[in-house]
């Protein structure tokens, strides 16, 4: 049976002009492996929205696999996040101009949830093929955190269990260049084959493995 695994990234935002998640999850737009096909879409950075186009992407194409990927500009690295917080609570304006503080992203729903992607065996498979990456303990209170929170919220509730999880990825180069602050980047080819095996392990890897270490926010 052919596995459908969903990719997201986010559109542009804060004034940008390209956001390396959706740059990196687009190119792998009809990917096919053994068992498996990618579908890759784009969500709003806009607060409800983006997680009321997510779930309707899960019900409509009932994917074994849920990836969204997001861009955390100043972090050096591919970042696999472990949890998501049930709280909105936003330092800047999201794209349709909301900037909400100290909400519930879900009324009833609880404080956190937890990834259920491989996120350790997706680390040491990233360090292993020459990848900056580490588990994050904190997917921040922005559009980012409120998509990785709704996804797990949904996915809870489907009858048959679903991957899913978040990861965030650095600037680019050409973003970095732009800011006079010099902040990290990385290569869009590298952000790419780090999505890539990451969708890998996921298909791959049945129980994360059980080290210590790996963290870095």
């Amino acid at each position: 049976m052919i596995k459908t695994v969903l990719l997201t990234g986010f559109e542009p935002f804060n004034g940008a002009t390209i956001n390396p998640a959706w740059e990196a999850v687009r190119s792998l737009e009809g990917w096919q492996g053994d068992g498996f096909q990618v579908e890759v879409r784009q969500l709003p950075c806009v607060f409800g929205d983006a997680i009321e186009d997510l779930t309707a992407l899960i019900d409509e194409l009932h994917p074994d696999v849920v990836i969204a990927v997001g861009q955390a500009g100043g972090r050096p690295d591919i970042s696999v996040e472990r949890v998501a917080i049930n709280v909105d609570d936003a330092s800047i304006l999201d794209n349709g101009g909301q900037q909400p503080v100290d909400m519930a992203i879900a009324a009833d729903g609880p404080a956190a949830y937890f990834s259920t992607l491989p996120i350790k065996a997706i680390v040491h498979a990233l360090r292993a093929r020459g990848l900056v990456a580490g588990v994050s303990q904190t997917a921040g209170t922005f559009v980012c955190n409120h998509v990785f929170y709704g996804l797990m919220h949904h996915a809870a509730a489907q009858p048959q269990p679903i991957k899913a999880g978040f990861i965030h990825v650095p600037f680019l180069p050409e973003q970095a260049a732009a800011r006079p602050d010099a902040p990290p980047s990385m290569a869009l080819e590298d952000i790419i084959a780090g999505v890539k095996l990451a969708v890998e392990v996921t298909l791959g890897v049945d129980t994360d493995l059980r080290e210590a270490g790996g963290a870095t926010h």
